[in-house]
């Protein structure tokens, strides 16, 4: 079977992690991507569920007042660019 290289970019910590992991589970993080492939390729998809995760507080209560704002009559609203910055200095 021949071989092809691959190569990807990921934030430096996610793949110390996953070196750490996949390590504890006996194998390199190739072997685990390779894992990963196959499994997808064998359930024609990806091979487990992939759902957005559920805001957390901080972002809970900015999307409630984002809300408020949106309903909010009296809210300063700003079309340009221009307008935002003329009321970010003031």
């Amino acid at each position: 079977m021949a071989t092809a290289n691959l190569t990807i970019r990921m934030d430096a910590d996610v793949k110390r992690e996953a070196e750490a992991l996949f390590s504890a589970l006996g194998m390199n993080l190739s072997t685990a991507i390779n894992v990963f492939v196959r499994q997808s390729l064998e359930a024609d998809g990806m091979p487990f569920a992939v759902r957005r995760k559920h805001p957390n507080r901080e972002t809970l209560r900015a999307m409630e007042e984002a809300r408020a704002l949106a309903h909010d009559p009296n809210a300063k609203y700003v079309t340009t660019l221009e307008e935002l910055r003329a009321e970010l200095e003031k």
